[in-house]
């Protein structure tokens, strides 16, 4: 497993914020980045250097998936930014726009 810069705490609030007020970006990630596109529902459970987790749901049944990051992360700052990008190229790869950029 890569290393993990983030505290258990770091990790909990990321994906508690994630899943709380971003479900849809979320699920937006996973489609384009985690090579997902029917999946019908994701939430993300775990962060590290290197990228994240997410449970998704396909066909009624769930799995796991794990999108990386473009780059390693080593700090907190650097996950709203990381997944800001990652939500954008995303959008591009499925053909949608993003909010804010109609």
């Amino acid at each position: 497993m890569p290393s993990n810069p983030f505290s258990a705490e770091v990790v909990t609030a990321v994906t508690r914020h994630m899943n709380d007020d971003h479900p849809e970006d979320t699920l937006v990630i996973c489609r384009g980045l985690g090579g997902e596109p029917d999946a019908t529902a994701a939430r993300m459970v775990d962060l590290d250097s290197e990228g994240g987790d997410y449970v998704i749901t396909v066909e009624g049944a769930e799995r796991t998936v794990r999108v990386p990051w473009g780059e390693p992360l080593t700090e907190r700052a650097q996950i709203r930014w990381e997944v800001v990008r990652m939500y954008r190229e995303s959008c591009r790869r499925l053909g949608l726009s993003p909010r804010g950029e109609h």
